[in-house]
């Protein structure tokens, strides 16, 4: 396991009378990729300005490798920053640009012109140093913002947002090459994105903000398959949320009608949150009466017994390229399903759920309590 190289602990901070960060936790490992994840307004880009040393905490410590870096300057900090506004100098060539920080450093002019080199190999911009960046595309521009940064060989790169600006081709392919850099060069990336897809594409660890408070840590994988409450349900992707009840362990009431699970220790006949993913949605046909009690009576395996049943219509279907995406009408409840079998508007479907795939959640007492910091 990594040590831990960034440790903020109780960090406070308001602008006026708007408290953007109350009491944070948070460590950071050497050499991870961490996304902070979150709506406008939730304080992610507040924690890593923090980080740079480009906003001071009201209350509370930023440790950097052991040492106190609260009141450090952000130029005598061992990291850099990559911001969605690339900053890049319009009136230097690229090779400029990238020696800029460099040559602050009155570093040789060997150093400079090895470390140029490397940069745009690590980039594959190995013939562009003599270019302006007018002349580059905007994915070509990030790319030379991020090799300026690392020249400086920075133990943490900060990256604030630095896709935004540009199309979904180029998006996915940075993505890409974000992940390739941070393999290559060993350092720890903290990302700053309200992009869920980025975040599940390239983290190591997701951390989801809301309202100055963190929501949930844990790995893409944990993040989406198990939130911990309907907050990062709804913001990771999408989800089925229904207010449902819990019968007992193992057994829960969704929508009139009781479904296996596999969760436990919420109590009896208590109210929580369920969340099912779209893709976990199994659907079949509803044959005629007839027919459906034939194809029952045939099958001592059928889904419908293993998992309970609720019987719905299709309102309306869009397909998405790799999948159809369908809302469902059913026991009063307006399902999201994907699949790669298509259904037809007004087709009566019957929907299934797999118990490993019904996330059961505690039912926050009040709205504010979604905002509530997590117990570490």
């Amino acid at each position: 396991m990594s040590k831990h190289l960034i440790d903020l602990q109780n960090i406070s901070k308001s602008f006026g009378n708007h408290l953007v960060l109350d009491e944070m936790n948070l460590y950071i490992r050497e050499n991870e990729f961490l996304t902070l994840l979150g709506p406008s307004g939730c304080g992610k880009t507040t924690t890593l300005r923090i980080i740079g040393g480009f906003e001071t905490p009201d209350v509370g410590r930023v440790i950097f490798d052991g040492e106190d870096i609260t009141n450090l300057a952000p130029n005598k900090r061992q990291l850099n920053t990559v911001f969605q506004k690339y900053a890049l100098f319009t009136h230097m060539t690229i090779a400029e640009n990238i020696a800029f920080g460099l040559k602050i450093k009155k570093k040789s002019k060997s150093y400079i012109d090895d470390k140029i080199k490397y940069a745009l190999k690590l980039v594959n911009l190995e013939d562009y140093g003599n270019r302006y960046p007018d002349s580059l595309s905007g994915g070509q521009q990030q790319r030379i913002a991020i090799a300026r940064a690392i020249v400086n060989e920075p133990k943490v790169l900060l990256l604030d947002e630095p896709l935004g600006a540009l199309d979904l081709k180029l998006r996915q392919d940075m993505q890409y090459e974000l992940i390739r850099l941070k393999k290559e060069l060993g350092i720890t990336f903290i990302y700053v994105t309200h992009d869920q897809e980025e975040a599940l594409t390239m983290s190591d660890t997701i951390v989801v903000m809301n309202q100055g408070y963190i929501q949930q840590i844990g790995t893409p994988e944990m993040i989406y398959n198990e939130p911990e409450n309907a907050f990062v349900a709804d913001f990771i992707g999408d989800s089925n949320i229904i207010s449902s009840t819990m019968i007992q362990d193992k057994l829960v009431e969704i929508l009139g009608v009781k479904f296996p699970c596999v969760d436990t220790g919420f109590g009896e006949n208590k109210p929580v949150d369920v969340v099912i993913r779209p893709e976990d949605v199994e659907m079949i046909n509803l044959l005629d009466d007839y027919e459906n009690e034939m194809a029952s009576a045939a099958s001592s395996e059928d889904s419908w017994k293993k998992y309970g049943r609720i019987q719905g219509v299709v309102t309306h279907i869009i397909f998405k390229g790799v999948h159809y995406e369908m809302e469902v009408m059913a026991n009063g409840f307006e399902w999201l399903v994907h699949s790669t079998q298509m259904f037809p508007v007004g087709q009566k479907v019957g929907i299934n759920v797999d118990p490993f795939n019904i996330q059961i959640m505690n039912k926050p007492a009040s709205e504010d309590e979604e905002a509530a910091p997590i117990e570490e």
